[in-house]
């Protein structure tokens, strides 16, 4: 399993934010108050904006990340908008929206496990790239697992537009490619730095 394996409150002081968005995981408000106070420069700033949007998504390989990036580029138009539906549209990622588990970290493990299911069929990719129309679900017995049973019953987040979910069967479907005002992030994030960070 790739991706950010060391401690989650370490960075979430680092920029003052609670990345995931849990009660679970507060900020410690001493790191918070020292880095207020400290002026950064320009690319500091784009770098901080990069690193938040990497570990929000569980601390995706920077190399994986670019990539994003390059996609996105290549096709033009917002490109801010369509790095982050690339992220968006990442299995591991619906399956963290759709509420099976608590963190993106364990519904990452969730599909490297093999409990998930695209329009019937395992796939055991986090990276998968999901295609609107596509039913997402999860394998009978795993339907069973605690982790997500016990976070269906009290989900943290709510669905995004974008997705529908049906509570009798456990399955979420891709309606549409996600617009821009339909991302939500527990922080305040701006994109156009992390295009700036990139284009250089």
């Amino acid at each position: 399993m790739s991706g950010y394996l060391g401690p989650r409150n370490k960075k979430a002081r680092r920029f003052g934010v609670n990345l995931w968005g849990r009660n679970e995981n507060p900020v410690a408000l001493s790191g918070k108050r020292r880095r207020i106070n400290k002026k950064k420069s320009d690319y500091g700033i784009r770098l901080d904006e990069k690193q938040k949007l990497k570990y929000f998504y569980g601390g995706i390989r920077e190399k994986q990340f670019k990539s994003y990036y390059l996609k996105s580029r290549k096709k033009g138009g917002n490109i801010g908008n369509t790095f982050l539906q690339l992220l968006e549209l990442r299995l591991d990622v619906i399956v963290y929206r759709l509420n099976f588990t608590p963190t993106i970290f364990s519904s990452r493990q969730l599909v490297s496990h093999r409990h998930v299911l695209v329009n019937g069929k395992v796939v055991d990719i986090p990276s998968y790239l999901v295609k609107p129309g596509s039913e997402i679900g999860l394998k009978e017995k795993s339907k069973n697992l605690a982790l997500v049973s016990e976070h269906l019953a009290a989900p943290e987040r709510t669905i995004p537009v974008y997705l529908t979910f049906s509570k009798d069967d456990l399955t979420g479907k891709l309606e549409r490619i996600p617009e821009r005002q339909d991302i939500s992030y527990p922080f305040i994030l701006n994109e156009s730095f992390i295009v700036e960070f990139y284009s250089k």
